[in-house]
């Protein structure tokens, strides 16, 4: 990259500097690490020594923040998919229950957006359908990130809530559920042929905020891929052409993930699977009463901090989910 002459192939040199980007992404995280560990090392000794308990104390917690930051890694190791380096698009569907389910897709709305908030990912709003007492009944999001489709894959499929539903006045246990669907963004440098004659397009005004423009514009898009009955939507942008072409991007990562899909099945079918996950099954449940348990019904992970989860504390989850199907 230092080279004269390094930028006079711009198609290249972006390659290049992808790689170099990638590989100082594991140096970086594993020197810091290795440094910590050596520092930690020539401390104990000293502490112990000493006897300062404090001390002592201040060094096991750095110990177990790199004990932390050591999984991480090693979780991210386990990303080796074509497209798990890429940002993705997440969307979640109210399922059966109502109101309660729409309350249940905005509260896993507001768990993602903290995830990402806490990964340093962008978090980005494409659509938005408001249930019709309370909630949502469909959202999709944007996350763009490093290796936030390979985090994210882990997410797909239906997520159960129990509790004590506060739509209910007599205050009975109820249980929801919502569909959970990621999709990895697909490069430009990937082909995905989509001819427009096989697209069915709306236009509709948006429901969300955005003053006059929302009432007189119909900006909102709506795209129908016959062939493969892929339907997107996207709300999100001010400009007619702008949502067209989001959906579009939308439809071509869509069709990239359902490809990549067919094949795997057929190198199952071939060879056979160690550990199978049917796509759209129950994969984790949130019990809020009469006792607090999220649990994770693949890897068996749980954890009874239902408030932690809520506010975005999932990576304990998404490693165990690596760990065992990465």
């Amino acid at each position: 990259m230092g080279a004269p002459h390094f930028w006079e192939d711009s198609e290249e040199a972006q390659k290049t500097f992808k790689a170099c980007k990638e590989l100082k992404s594991w140096i970086s995280p594993f020197r810091d690490i290795e440094q910590k560990i050596k520092s930690l090392f020539d401390l104990y000794p000293e502490a112990e020594a000493l006897g300062d308990v404090t001390f002592l104390q201040e060094l096991n917690q750095e110990l177990r923040s790199i004990e932390k930051k050591l999984i991480e890694l090693e979780a991210r190791k386990m990303l080796s998919g074509k497209m798990d380096g890429n940002s993705c698009y997440l969307s979640i569907n109210a399922g059966a229950g109502g109101t309660e389910s729409c309350d249940w897709v905005a509260m896993l709305a507001r768990m993602y957006q903290r995830w990402a908030v806490k990964k340093d990912w962008i978090c980005e709003l494409i659509d938005k359908v408001d249930g019709d007492v309370a909630g949502i009944k469909s959202i999709t999001l944007k996350i763009q990130g490093d290796y936030a489709y390979g985090y994210c894959k882990s997410e797909k499929g239906v997520h159960r809530l129990v509790r004590i539903s506060p739509f209910d006045s007599n205050a009975r246990r109820h249980t929801s559920f919502a569909s959970v669907d990621v999709t990895p963004i697909v490069d430009d440098e990937i082909e995905i042929d989509v001819k427009m004659d096989d697209i069915k397009v709306d236009t509709f005004r948006s429901s969300g905020a955005g003053g006059q423009h929302v009432n007189v514009t119909d900006s909102a898009v709506r795209m129908h891929h016959i062939p493969s009955g892929i339907v997107v939507a996207c709300q999100s942008e001010r400009s007619q052409i702008q949502n067209r072409e989001t959906c579009l991007k939308l439809i071509r990562s869509k069709l990239y993930e359902k490809e990549v899909m067919e094949r795997d099945k057929e190198l199952q079918a071939m060879g056979g699977e160690k550990k199978e996950i049917a796509w759209g099954s129950q994969i984790r449940s949130y019990t809020f009463q009469p006792y607090t348990l999220v649990k994770d019904t693949r890897t068996k992970f749980e954890t009874s901090n239902v408030q932690a989860v809520m506010d975005g504390d999932l990576d304990d989850f998404v490693n165990a989910y690596l760990k065992d199907f990465g």
